[in-house]
């Protein structure tokens, strides 16, 4: 018998009333972040990363998903012990305090519910560079409405879309792998190399660890398992072996297809000199290998993966964080509502879809628009990443004593450090922006204790059901 259904590790321990439906096991999960981080996430940014890391776009990749292998373990054994919708609010509300819960889920907030605009907008762009007479703005509300529509009919609907849309996206990545190694046995591209991994006339760990920071968002969205903590039916420790499983099979996805893109990449030397500015690069690479068919093939494939699987996945995870905050009084009220019949967080979902749709307009009016997206997502969730690690130290060692020095203090603090290597060598443009944004969020959580809207979360930390790793 699972955990959940004896009763074991449930919400109805912390004073919560189970309302979500139990529906997902293991499969859906891996699927779910999968999908969420796009096994072909490097089309649409990896001339970025090529030109960032000096053409050591590879590395760049194998670096990121160490660094997010850390990461997935501190969300594992938080995950374990409290295992509820929130993700690092959570976490963090109930493992340190509750304020810096607060705080957390306020910064992760950017990456979450800033994502579905970004990728809604990447995809818009993307189509219409396909079919110019449609008009970005058109695409964009599409994109928006038919993702709406889709949560909207339940978890259910939304893990099965996942699965046919998992299978499309590594049939397409597939197919240029095949046809890319096929033409480098034939002599095209640029023969074949390991200056991916290790190119001795660029190298410098400051240099990968700044291209890291763009190639880290091709990884983001393996968080977004554990949102669906409520919706799990199987044993807490599901999500935790998820997000490992999806981080491990992305990235190993993410370094070959960069690996094979690199070496039929047409000009290495203009593209690190002169970057990736309307990002074809992967699109290029693709023509040199199987002609214009697999360059429209790629562009396509990236259209509706970022703007129909990935912005999928990515408004329900940001609708059950919003749902959580709202539970525990830290938003409105009103963003707590579950659909009777459809079990899904309803107004959670439909206020993610009009902030996407506003963001998505008024960015694709900004010239710098998706810069700028991109780089406050990554800011939100590095930050928040960051309490994560601290809060695995706080809850285990501090608080219960844990000996088990591996898992509670040494992966989490090998996994602090990395990310703020990232973070120093990244050179954030919207730091600015995010600290404005924290800043705001200081201010609302002293407007919720000042007038009573509080809940002492950490006094329910250690449940007499908690699992015990």
């Amino acid at each position: 018998m699972s955990e959940q259904s004896s009763g074991e590790g449930t919400i109805e321990g912390y004073g919560y009333t189970q309302e979500l439906q139990r529906s997902l096991g293991f499969r859906d999960l891996l699927v779910y972040g999968l999908v969420f981080m796009v096994p072909i996430a490097p089309f649409g940014i990896f001339g970025g990363v090529f030109a960032g890391s000096g053409g050591m776009v590879a590395l760049a990749y194998a670096v990121g998903m160490l660094a997010m292998m850390f990461t997935a373990a501190s969300y594992a054994q938080m995950s374990r012990a409290f295992p509820m919708a929130g993700s690092v609010y959570s976490y963090a509300g109930r493992g340190i305090a509750a304020p810096v819960g607060f705080l957390a889920g306020w910064m992760i907030l950017l990456d979450y519910v800033l994502v579905p605009a970004l990728l809604y907008l990447i995809a818009a762009v993307a189509m219409h560079s396909l079919v110019g007479s449609v008009p970005v703005w058109l695409w964009l509300l599409g994109f928006v409405l038919l993702n709406t529509a889709v949560n909207y009919l339940g978890i259910t609907m939304t893990a099965r879309i996942n699965k046919v849309m998992l299978a499309g996206e590594l049939a397409v990545l597939a197919v240029f792998l095949v046809v890319g190694v096929i033409a480098l046995a034939q002599g095209k591209g640029n023969g074949f190399s390991l200056h991916a991994f290790y190119d001795h006339r660029t190298f410098s760990w400051s240099l990968v660890f700044g291209a890291v920071s763009i190639a880290v968002l091709s990884f983001l969205g393996f968080d977004g398992i554990s949102t669906l903590a409520e919706e799990n039916r199987e044993s807490a420790r599901a999500i935790g072996r998820s997000m490992a499983a999806a981080l491990g099979l992305a990235g190993l996805l993410f370094i070959a297809q960069t690996w094979v893109a690199a070496m039929l990449v047409p000009h290495p030397a203009q593209l690190i000199s002169d970057g990736d500015p309307d990002g074809t690069a992967f699109y290029d690479a693709a023509r040199a290998a199987g002609g214009a068919w697999l360059g429209t093939l790629s562009a396509l494939a990236t259209a509706i993966a970022w703007g129909f699987a990935n912005s999928l996945v990515a408004q329900a995870a940001t609708s059950r964080l919003l749902y959580a905050m709202a539970r525990d009084r830290r938003l409105p009220a009103f963003l707590a509502r579950v659909d009777p019949r459809r079990k899904v967080p309803v107004n959670a979902t439909l206020l993610v879809a009009a902030v996407s749709l506003g963001l998505g307009l008024w960015m694709n009016a900004r010239s710098d628009g998706i810069t700028l997206l991109g780089s406050l997502v990554n800011f939100g969730a590095l930050t928040a990443f960051l309490v994560l690690h601290v809060s695995v130290v706080v809850h285990y060692v501090v608080r219960r004593g844990s000996r088990d020095w591996w898992r509670h203090l040494l992966a989490p603090a090998i996994g602090f450090a990395i990310l703020v290597y990232v973070v120093v060598n990244a050179k954030v443009a919207a730091q600015r922006l995010g600290f404005l944004w924290l800043a705001v969020g200081v201010a609302v959580l002293l407007v919720l204790l000042a007038t009573g809207r509080r809940t002492d979360l950490e006094t329910t930390a250690v449940p007499a059901t908690e699992e015990q790793p």
